[in-house]
């Protein structure tokens, strides 16, 4: 564990972004370093898991809200809007993470393997709990880590180590919730369909009949299932999506208010600063000003301490994608923290 550790802090001490989350060149796989409590962290979950390694984080979806600690990990087993708040960090003690983005391929593939038990019904599926992290997670997220020291390696392991983390969790206590996600006919399935139409389409207007068309079901029972599971309506999902998307141009790629409001859709950025306050509690520029100014603070708090390191300097490849392209983030993959233009982070 204290490897793992030492790993993610040496990772992120050179490609976190202000929020202390770091993207990788390994499909999936993202980090965490806080060295303070953090305020609200807004982003949309795709389904992972992520490895609590030290410190604590308060999660809220809809009306539910859970702490998980150190030891723990947290299973997400639906695309839903979270708000995160890193409760417990220091200097010598900073909040640690490792998200993974489950493949529904693999989970697929592994269930009909495995055989049973058999799926629960959806309308009981949780979507957001805690596990215990087993030694086996952990070895799995260690070898992961192992191949950002050896980039040329991991288009070739990180698909077996993939699909070793994804057995340990068929295996684990929460096994029909995982073959209920996995399944194309269940309702977790069907709505799943409709929301990667929202996700590549959030800019547009998307009718919920061409949504609800998608997942099989009728207007009113997309409508009824759709906000079991996410805790929002389709139209509230997608604004979600634009507004998280916007506070990510603006903070980590400079753009005004007015750009930011444009590119993800809005027609009147007067709505848009409405809508966006009300989300985040201050309007946008003011917002923005307070985000860089906390992250200019974690920098300099940085600067002051040693650096613990994997190896030499210099010697972590940075986030390119195997064909050595820089990696554009994914604003929808911020695992257990609000996106940051990567693929979710912890």
């Amino acid at each position: 564990m204290d490897s793992l550790k030492q790993a993610v802090r040496a990772y992120t001490s050179r490609h976190a972004n202000r929020r202390g989350m770091a993207l990788t060149p390994v499909p999936g796989l993202r980090m965490m370093c806080l060295e303070a409590p953090s305020g609200e962290l807004h982003s949309v979950y795709k389904p992972l898991i992520c490895l609590v390694l030290q410190g604590a984080k308060r999660l809220i979806v809809g009306k539910e809200e859970r702490l998980f600690s150190a030891g723990q990990s947290v299973l997400v087993s639906a695309d839903m809007p979270v708000i995160g708040r890193v409760v417990q960090a220091s200097q010598s003690e900073p909040y640690l993470a490792i998200a993974v983005e489950l493949e529904m391929s693999i989970l697929r593939e592994l269930t009909a393997h495995l055989g049973s038990p058999h799926p629960r019904p959806s309308s009981e599926m949780p979507t957001l709990f805690a596990i215990d992290t087993e030694a086996a997670l952990l070895d799995c997220a260690s070898r992961l880590m192992r191949l950002l020291d050896r980039p040329e390696a991991a288009p070739l392991l990180s698909p077996g180590i993939m699909r070793e983390l994804h057995y340990w969790l068929l295996s684990g206590p929460h096994s029909s919730v995982l073959q209920t996600l996995a399944d194309p006919d269940s309702h977790a399935g069907r709505l799943a369909a409709a929301i990667a139409i929202l996700r590549a389409e959030y800019r547009s207007r998307v009718p919920v009949e061409r949504l609800a068309a998608k997942a099989g079901m009728s207007p009113s029972s997309f409508h009824k299932h759709f906000k079991h599971m996410t805790s929002l309506t389709p139209g509230q999902y997608q604004k979600r999506l634009r507004l998280v998307e916007a506070r990510r141009l603006m903070l980590d790629e400079g753009s005004s208010a007015t750009n930011a409001a444009f590119e993800v859709g809005y027609e009147s950025v007067s709505q848009f600063n409405r809508e966006y306050r009300r989300l985040f509690q201050a309007p946008p520029k003011r917002d923005v000003l307070n985000a860089i100014r906390t992250g200019k603070q974690r920098e300099g708090e940085i600067s002051q301490l040693p650096s613990p390191r994997l190896h030499d300097p210099g010697t972590i490849p940075p986030a390119l994608d195997y064909q050595g392209r820089t990696a554009v983030p994914d604003v929808w993959a911020a695992p257990c923290s609000e996106p940051s233009g990567g693929r979710r982070g912890p």
